[in-house]
């Protein structure tokens, strides 16, 4: 008997997520709203403020993408020579 206790003990918050599905509630649906209007809220500009901070200039970044990637991956020291 404590093996299967043991055993279903884990999958508990499983099945009761699964059973909220089930049932039609959709589980933190509400928060996801809040924080997507929260984010969409603090990223809008407000109206009415004429007043913007300069921004400093960014420095550019150094990334490296595509080929240079690939070839900075594979280069190291050439093969050791045949004789």
């Amino acid at each position: 008997m404590t093996e299967l206790v043991t055993f279903l003990l884990p999958a508990l918050p499983l099945l009761g997520l699964l059973l909220a599905l089930l049932l039609g509630r959709y589980p933190g649906c509400e928060a996801i709203v809040r924080l997507s209007e929260r984010i969409a809220a603090w990223s809008r500009p407000r109206l009415g403020s004429s007043s913007r901070r300069p921004q400093a200039p960014s420095a550019p970044r150094l990334v490296r993408g595509g080929g240079l990637l690939l070839a900075l991956s594979l280069s190291g020291r050439a093969p050791p020579a045949t004789a």
